[in-house]
């Protein structure tokens, strides 16, 4: 199995929606339940060295948080995919790891029976679609079912709604 994380998409429903944070460590051990991990990926957009989304340390500085972030990422298994936040003139910004993460998906199909992307956003539905008809591989998606698009949770063979995993959520303290 193959395990393909959206850190941006879970980062910002799991604040957003919940108040709350991914304990990686455990979303790991739910989604691999005893099966055999060949890979697992996490793809992360970094700004101004700091990962989009999350908060910049006193000063300015942040390389610390970013650091720890990453490390923890990597603790729990997951090799880490980065890149740069583009910043268009006028000030737009870009930060999206989707065609990497098909591409990837894509590429690692000949030697994975399961495919877990770890993501809500539909735009991964033709993905699903083309590993399941053209690969014949079985698709997991795990995100969080209130904010997950509806037509990717039924193209998946399966979906793993992070909310009913208490433990995936970290939740702050008021």
């Amino acid at each position: 199995m193959g395990i393909f994380v959206d850190i941006q998409n879970l980062y910002h429903s799991s604040k957003n929606l919940y108040h709350a944070r991914v304990n990686y460590r455990e979303l790991m051990r739910e989604l691999v339940a005893g099966r055999k991990l060949i890979s697992a990926i996490a793809y992360v957009v970094k700004s101004e060295g700091l990962v989009e989304g999350m908060p910049r340390v006193e000063g300015g500085k942040h390389t610390s948080s970013e650091a720890a972030f990453f490390d923890a990422l990597v603790k729990n298994g997951l090799e880490l995919r980065v890149k740069d936040l583009q910043i268009y003139a006028g000030g737009a910004k870009k930060a999206d790891w989707d065609v990497g993460m098909a591409v990837d998906a894509i590429r690692m199909s000949g030697t994975l029976d399961v495919i877990i992307l770890v993501t809500g956003d539909g735009d991964f539905i033709p993905l699903i679609e083309y590993l399941k008809i053209s690969s014949g591989k079985t698709v997991e998606v795990a995100a969080f079912g209130r904010s997950a698009s509806g037509k990717l949770k039924e193209v998946a063979d399966e979906f793993i709604n992070l909310e009913k995993l208490p433990k995936v959520l970290l939740r702050k303290n008021r």
